[in-house]
């Protein structure tokens, strides 16, 4: 994370047996590739660590990832193989705790709902020190992973229970990646990564984890939401507070409310900086007395700007309806 930042330091590296991250923690900088894009970082804390002893905290910590990525990057240590993914049991949860539409019909096709406004899955093996063949051929990172999720034929319960996470991750996401990254550094470095200069770093972990970064810069969509809506930097904030709002409520999060109540958060904020911007332009334009013509032309030129400022700030103003409330 800190080096898709571009940066030594920046999100603590734990190097000890206790946790450093507590919820997400998000870190802003300006995309490397787009211009006028902000790349914005979300490092949640550990999965599944002992002293939690709340396992739906850590679902809910996994569904936020998920609500507020363009890109999902799940990392985990040494393999891919089915203890890794039972671990991964938190995507054959999503169903339960997020919903995508406000009324869902039982003959919908959940399945293509979900694909359409989740991200892109990322996994990074860390520490991977096999070799990626099949038999007596090479594979990609992206094969290892296809060959990991794929289906046992039966019908058991252990046969389902099997399938589940593999199922579940080639239904949800779209768009799936692989990378393994070997060890950084020696076990003596490992405790001290945050000093380390790249020369003191593998060189094929530097390899590995330059492409990683490339791939994300040149591949993550700009963040969405249902109607290919894009989200800004202060919705993206709003939406954070909607989803966790809802949690704290006992309700599932719904991205059809989601979308429905970040709409009159940004447009009635959009209304009040608009006024606000209106108000400093006629104060600056009108000089009493006036005829009513003058004052008319006035009003005219001084609302340009501020009908700017709005369809900048508003957020799906259907109907205009915001719109023309700022403007009536």
């Amino acid at each position: 994370m800190n080096r898709l930042a571009g940066q030594q330091t920046g999100f603590a590296l734990g190097n000890t047996i206790e946790s450093k991250t507590k919820g997400i923690w998000m870190w802003c900088v300006p995309h490397p590739n787009k211009k006028g894009h902000t790349l914005v970082l979300l490092d949640t804390e550990g999965l599944g660590d002992v002293k939690k002893g709340d396992e739906k905290h850590d679902t809910w910590i996994f569904c936020l990832a998920v609500l507020l990525s363009s890109t999902l990057v799940y990392n985990s240590l040494g393999v891919i193989d089915n203890m890794a993914l039972e671990k991964l049991h938190y995507v054959t949860e999503l169903t339960e705790n997020i919903r995508v539409k406000a009324e869902e019909s039982r003959d919908e096709d959940e399945s293509a709902d979900f694909m359409s406004v989740f991200p892109s899955f990322v996994w990074a093996v860390r520490d991977f020190t096999l070799q990626l063949k099949k038999g007596d051929k090479p594979i990609t990172s992206d094969d290892y992973l296809e060959g990991a999720l794929e289906f046992k034929k039966g019908s058991s319960t252990q046969t389902v229970q099997y399938n589940l996470p593999r199922r579940c991750l080639r239904n949800f996401f779209a768009v799936r990646k692989c990378f393994v990254l070997p060890r950084p550094a020696s076990t003596q470095n490992m405790w001290k990564m945050e000093e380390l200069t790249e020369k003191e770093l593998e060189s094929k972990f530097l390899e590995q984890a330059n492409t990683f970064c490339h791939y994300i810069y040149n591949n993550s969509e700009t963040k969405t939401v249902s109607g290919s809506r894009t989200i800004t930097g202060t919705a993206l904030g709003n939406l954070a507070e909607v989803y966790v709002e809802a949690i704290r409520s006992g309700n599932i999060p719904c991205l059809e409310n989601a979308v429905v109540s970040l709409a009159k958060i940004q447009n009635v904020h959009a209304v009040e900086e608009a006024l606000q911007l209106y108000m400093t332009e006629m104060f600056n334009l009108v000089q009493l007395p006036m005829c009513p013509e003058e004052l008319s032309n006035i009003h005219t030129d001084a609302e340009k700007k501020p009908i700017e400022v709005f369809i900048t700030v508003s957020f799906n103003d259907n109907g205009q309806i915001y719109q023309k409330h700022g403007t009536c």
